[in-house]
């Protein structure tokens, strides 16, 4: 395994992580006697060889379930001040709810502290003002950090980049978790706020957000070879230093192999990455058009911006991706969320598209004259059943 300082924190953080979001029984708390045997058996060895391999930070949240307690069964077995153990917590207009799920959260895992605690889904203004204002979550999260429970405060996020900057800029976390990854770079300016003032950088999902990687479509295949695309999507960000940490969300104990021929590539990754970047890259202006890889993200409406609240971005992104790599499972998946996942993922699909009038929000926009029709079209081309989030089903 190879290491990377953890910002401010000074942890000897591995490049991958254990993510706990893959492995347990249920989406809901249930009591301990009611996981299956197997399903125990699966998780306990899931993290036996997470930390033979030298992957000793064990993320998971009170949002994940089972995860926590089924993690208590193992993780008090294991040499304590080896782990680096995260879990995080929903930010709560009741900071007293907030320090009750951090609680629960310690008992099920059967620890006296946790290394890292994150302030978990500062997705949106009015979230991040219940985790910092006077008397809030992040006051609670320090209060615990003082009383030895806790033992570096950070958060996660699925925010808009302002948003994500907003919070960096606070200067009140030691880390951050958030989305960046080669289909979706747009929050490379808050990783680098966040090296600005130090902080730690783990990038959440890099194989599942990052592409459904565990099962990529041939064309992606093709144009990533000689790497699979989940060792490419690996490599290209952790050959930026800036990035400190992957979390690979585990299912089963075989599941970290793939990921760990990455490893003997980092000495010579531009070298590498060189020629995959440069086929992906002709392949999109081949199937989209020049003009529209380079311009089709400028000067678009946030979501509170549009008429009916769609996610023009999301849309037009999702779109690409199934054009030009043929990442249509992923796309379709990503784009039934929408209109169903609140703020982690917020805004509407194009259905309704034809009745609004964008004029006026995409008055900006290089492309006003057809953004409209490509919606449609995007919509014709990714509308299914609506889809959940994980924690939703």
């Amino acid at each position: 395994m190879l290491y990377r300082r953890f910002g401010r924190t000074e942890l000897k953080m591995p490049v991958f992580s254990c993510g706990g979001m893959r492995y347990q029984y249920k989406w809901q708390d249930v009591p301990q006697w009611q996981i299956p045997r197997d399903n125990q058996d699966n998780l306990e060895a899931t993290i036996r060889r997470a930390a033979e391999l030298g992957i000793h930070h064990i993320e998971t949240a009170r949002g994940y379930g089972s995860s926590e307690t089924q993690l208590g069964r193992i993780l008090p077995t294991l040499k304590r001040e080896q782990l680096i153990v995260q879990t995080k917590v929903s930010p709560n207009a009741d900071p007293k709810e907030f320090q009750r799920d951090f609680e629960k959260s310690l008992r099920n895992l059967r620890l006296d502290y946790v290394d890292l605690l994150g302030i978990h889904g500062i997705n949106n203004a009015e979230l991040l003002n219940y985790s910092i204002r006077a008397g809030g979550c992040l006051e609670v999260a320090k209060k615990l950090q003082a009383q030895g429970k806790v033992r570096f405060i950070g958060f996660s996020t699925h925010a808009p980049t302002n948003i994500i900057i907003q919070t960096i800029d606070t200067n009140q976390f030691d880390y951050v978790n958030l989305h960046w990854y080669y289909i979706n770079q747009v929050n490379w300016a808050a990783i680098e706020a966040a090296n600005r003032l130090d902080m730690g950088v783990f990038i959440i999902s890099p194989s599942d957000k990052g592409g459904m990687l565990y099962k990529p479509p041939q064309k992606l295949i093709n144009l990533c070879t000689p790497l699979s695309p989940m060792v490419f999507n690996d490599l290209f960000c952790l050959s930026h230093p800036q990035v400190h940490t992957l979390s690979v969300g585990a299912a089963k104990p075989q599941d970290f192999d793939e990921h760990l021929k990455t490893l003997d590539l980092l000495n010579h990754a531009s070298e590498v990455l060189q020629p995959i970047l440069a086929r992906l890259e002709a392949e999109a202006m081949i199937t989209l058009g020049e003009d529209w890889v380079k311009t089709w993200h400028l000067n678009l409406p946030t979501v509170e911006e549009t008429p009916g609240q769609v996610n023009i971005r999301a849309i037009l992104w999702l779109r690409n991706l199934a054009i030009a790599y043929d990442m249509l499972e992923y796309a379709k998946m990503r784009y039934n969320m929408l209109g169903n996942a609140s703020h982690w993922f917020p805004g509407n699909k194009a259905d309704k598209v034809d009745k609004l009038d964008l004029r006026q929000c995409l008055n900006r926009s290089p492309h006003a004259d057809k953004i409209k029709r490509v919606l449609a079209e995007a919509h014709q081309m990714l509308a299914g059943e609506a889809v959940q989030r994980l924690s939703q089903s």
